[in-house]
């Protein structure tokens, strides 16, 4: 089966959504399809990725000239099944990676605290021309009735269906995945958990809690949040409690909140950290009290590294783990007191190891797992392809 796979850009350092796509194209390939991607721009040298839009000025492509880029391409190659990322009408299947463009328009405006900033946001959002013609085209695409959309999780489904009233014959839920990491360089953990404890002029002694956050967006993802939840949860706990900061967000406000909050000495700036799982091994639980997330990598990979985590409902990944059991899941990013008591919760550490044994008792790993997403994906290929009789 021959499946062309559309992302706007192939360079796995702008984030996870274009690394998960890279992934994704490798694991598929595992599975003995002919993979290739096709981006509009990328800085990728690999023998499956064909950048169309090279010369275009500028860091990203309006979608009209990606868009007849492809068409030429198209006339040239065909594909069994093309999948796309980007909302193209002539897609097979789209599987948009963050989600919604209109929920993640109104979750954007949300994660403002001040309501009348957060009101400001939900009205002048039309201003990003980008976001607002990826909104009229994915509008458009919903009203078609060729495109599956498949859907990272449930959250992702319903607002689908909640703002373009997508029938459910058109959506498939395939759960987002992570490439499992069976080894680790131990070496390089011990040098990580040595410089947090430098940074926070700590001992091992101490035996401090330490919660990991990774994100690019600290505002979107709740840093702010938890830093108010860290204030109150020091209070109640008698070991040390501090939180480590992995991604490359702005961070100088969140230097200036950590002063007020007088928790400089309990917040560490890790900046880019890869692989995320020395950054795992090193913490206690993972945190992430987002305002939005389609189904975050971050949250997969902590549970697949036996992880206990802490998220909010606004994130399709909560779907993949018991509340309670693997982890907690809030209700809202912005319950400081709830957040502060899961985090006192696994400041305790029987906790943390109870709920470590349940994730490795009930093989989360196999769930969340891109070997299962990606048959998953292969299914829905060939479904697409029986339902029309036909190849391309």
């Amino acid at each position: 089966m021959r499946v062309a796979i559309i992302i706007e850009r192939a360079d796995v350092s702008l984030g996870g959504a274009e690394r998960s796509v890279l992934e994704l194209a490798g694991q598929l390939s595992t599975l003995g399809l002919e993979v290739t991607i096709l981006a509009a721009k990328g800085s990728m040298d690999a023998e499956n990725v064909q950048v169309l839009c090279p010369k275009r000025r500028g860091k990203r492509t309006p979608l009209p000239a990606f868009d007849k880029a492809l068409q030429q391409h198209f006339v040239a190659h065909r594909y069994d099944i093309i999948h796309s990322t980007l909302p193209f009408g002539f897609a097979d299947v789209y599987q948009p990676r963050g989600g919604s463009y209109r929920e993640a328009m109104l979750q954007n405006a949300a994660s403002y605290e001040h309501p009348i900033l957060a009101f400001t946001k939900r009205r002048l959002h039309w201003i990003n021309r980008k976001r607002t013609a990826m909104l009229r085209a994915e509008r458009i695409l919903c009203r078609r009735d060729e495109t599956i959309v498949a859907a990272l999780s449930d959250y992702v489904k319903r607002k689908f269906q909640q703002h373009y009233g997508l029938p459910d014959e058109r959506i498939a839920v395939i759960p987002n995945g992570v490439r499992i990491r069976s080894q680790i360089d131990e070496k390089a953990v011990d040098q990580l958990r040595a410089r947090v404890l430098r940074e926070m002029n700590l001992q091992e002694v101490h035996q401090p809690a330490l919660y990991l956050f990774a994100a690019n967006n600290f505002r979107l993802k709740g840093l702010g949040p938890l830093l108010e939840a860290l204030v109150m949860v020091r209070k109640s706990i008698d070991r040390p409690v501090c939180v480590l900061v992995a991604g490359s967000g702005n961070i100088r406000p969140y230097l200036r909140l950590a002063g007020k909050f007088g928790l400089s000495d309990r917040i560490a700036f890790l900046g880019k950290i890869h692989p995320i799982q020395h950054a795992l091994a090193v913490a206690d639980a993972a945190v992430l009290p987002t305002w939005y997330d389609p189904s975050s990598r971050f949250i997969l990979e902590a549970l697949a590294a036996g992880t206990p985590v802490i998220t909010t409902r606004y994130n399709g990944a909560a779907e993949m783990y018991t509340d309670g059991r693997h982890g907690i899941t809030l209700e809202r990013p912005d319950d400081i007191e709830r957040l502060a008591e899961a985090m006192a919760f696994y400041s305790d550490p029987e906790n943390v190891e109870l709920a470590r044994e349940a994730i490795l008792t009930d093989r989360l790993i196999d769930e969340v797992s891109l070997a299962r997403h990606g048959q998953q994906l292969i299914d829905l290929y060939e479904n697409i392809l029986r339902a029309r009789g036909l190849r391309r």
